[in-house]
């Protein structure tokens, strides 16, 4: 069990000696650790295996000069220059933010990024603003479409936070499968099975085994099949991948790069790096601030007070399992899968960063 403040300082120091800023580092730490506070420990410390390695190969740069190159009063393109994915999302999210405060909507599509760690990060930046923020992401391909045996697009997740005033924000913040790939890493690394309906193997079947990513299965798309409405999930991922990769002009589909050290990079490029979309609504564009908080706390209320099945507590509203596993993790620490605790300190050794 590590505590929050141990954990962020060795994350911190290990991107300082990549190379990064003392800023950029600390906004990497940041996202990672508010992963593993919120429970999405396949978006944490897991990572920084495939962060470092990356960094080596040349495929994660640490000084980016990351720059608009299209805009106008309400939109922008950001290239990230192959930028440590929340280095180039943070401020993609922040210029989405000033364009909506002056225009009433900010849009911003990133191209020539990298994985960026959990989604709602970005879309929350929006809460202290009294804005609406939304946040999507494409990802390598792990992810067969309906009817499909090739991978085509990555678990693509959409992120939206919503503010209100009495209760606390509305913050979704889900892949566009059942299972995010990293949570396949996790059962992986723990050696354990996953429920029929999460992946595929490379023929097509199902299969509870997550070793099978490494041998041509696929994680399926949300529905998990044609009957459960799998081709939903596909358009979802679809719509996830046409904003971030092909308006954005970063690779899309299967040619988006892999997000694990374990495969190489794609031969053919349609694109630059990994792709974002980010946007900002100014409430006050619709209504006042104070009316829209007021309805959105009804709406809140409302939910909650739906009926339960039996054996469930209350219903609850998206967002709240994460803010309170933020509040008791914080105060109780942060327990590492010992694979990912050795993955660590593989990487802080070779660094040269104390981590015990």
């Amino acid at each position: 069990m590590y505590s929050y403040s141990y954990l962020f300082d060795v994350t911190r120091i290990v991107f300082e000696k990549m190379g990064c800023s003392s800023v950029d580092a600390e906004t990497i730490a940041d996202v990672l650790l508010k992963g593993e506070l919120r429970n999405l420990s396949s978006h944490g410390i897991l990572r920084i295996k495939d962060y470092h390695t990356f960094w080596k190969q040349g495929r994660m740069n640490a000084r980016p000069d990351i720059r608009v190159v299209h805009e106008t009063p309400g939109t922008a393109v950001v290239d990230g220059d192959l930028a440590f994915g929340m280095v180039s999302a943070k401020k993609s999210m922040e210029l989405a933010i000033v364009k909506a405060g002056k225009t009433g909507t900010g849009w911003v599509a990133t191209r020539n990024s990298n994985h960026y760690g959990i989604a709602g990060y970005y879309a929350m930046m929006a809460l202290e603003h009294d804005m609406i923020g939304i946040c999507l992401t494409n990802a390598n391909p792990s992810v067969a479409p309906t009817f499909s045996v090739e991978r085509m697009l990555g678990t693509n997740p959409v992120s939206f936070a919503v503010p209100a005033h009495k209760q606390p924000p509305y913050v979704a913040d889900f892949a566009s499968t059942p299972i995010a790939r990293g949570k396949v890493v996790i059962a992986e690394k723990k050696g354990e099975k996953l429920p029929l309906g999460f992946i595929q193997d490379k023929t097509g079947q199902p299969t509870d085994d997550p070793s099978m990513l490494k041998h041509g299965g696929a994680i399926l798309p949300l529905g998990s099949d044609r009957l459960h409405g799998s081709h939903k999930g596909y358009c979802l991922s679809s719509i996830v991948d046409i904003l971030s990769g092909v308006l954005s002009g970063a690779n899309f589909g299967p040619f988006v790069s892999p997000l694990v050290s374990y495969l190489p990079a794609k031969d053919r490029q349609v694109g630059l790096g990994t792709g974002h979309f980010f946007g900002a609504i100014r409430i006050d564009a619709f209504m006042t601030t104070d009316e829209f908080k007021a309805r959105m706390d009804e709406w809140i209320e409302i939910f909650r007070s739906a009926k339960p099945v039996e054996g469930e507590e209350k219903v609850l509203i998206p967002g709240d399992i994460e803010r309170e596993a933020e509040e008791r993790i914080m105060k109780e620490g942060i327990t590492l899968v010992p694979a990912v605790r050795d993955d660590l300190k593989a990487v802080t050794e070779e660094l040269g960063v104390d981590f015990d």
